[in-house]
């Protein structure tokens, strides 16, 4: 009879949680990885998540020829470095930040030739030993566009 009263009240605590870090998430996003867009007009959507070190997450967008973009990619000061990779339907790897010297870039321009549905792979690199508690922060991605003239 105990555990019925108790799993309603842990299912609420469980929801509020993850609702505010979503909160958290969203915030961060307007306030550090929006300025990095610069002049490129934002397309509205807040992308971010709480990843944890060493976890990836994927999401599909689909671009318009006779457009440039900006992708700004940003994680949590916290996190080790954010490594991004852009694929297109035939799994081709069209971009990644990494650059020669292991060096990863918060930000992507670009045009496209031709309307397309592309991959974007997000990855939180890793720094910590084996055994170590993994480091877990907020990482968004966001997109913006300028019209060609």
């Amino acid at each position: 009879m105990r555990i019925k009263k108790i799993f309603p009240i842990l299912a609420v605590l469980l929801i509020a949680v993850a609702f505010n870090a979503n909160a958290q998430c969203k915030a961060f996003a307007k306030k550090v990885c929006l300025p990095e867009l610069g002049a490129y007009t934002h397309d509205g959507n807040y992308h971010a998540a709480v990843l944890v070190e060493g976890e990836e997450a994927e999401l599909y967008k689909t671009f318009y020829s006779d457009m440039d973009y900006r992708v700004a990619i940003c994680g949590e000061d916290k996190l080790p470095s954010v490594e991004f990779k852009v694929l297109d339907s035939n799994k081709n790897v069209l971009y990644t930040n990494k650059d020669k010297n292991g060096n990863f870039l918060k930000t992507w321009d670009f045009k496209l030739e031709s309307s397309q549905q592309l991959k974007l792979v997000v990855k939180v690199t890793s720094f910590n030993q084996a055994g170590d508690t993994p480091a877990s922060g907020c990482v968004s991605i966001m997109f913006g566009f300028k019209m060609k003239k």
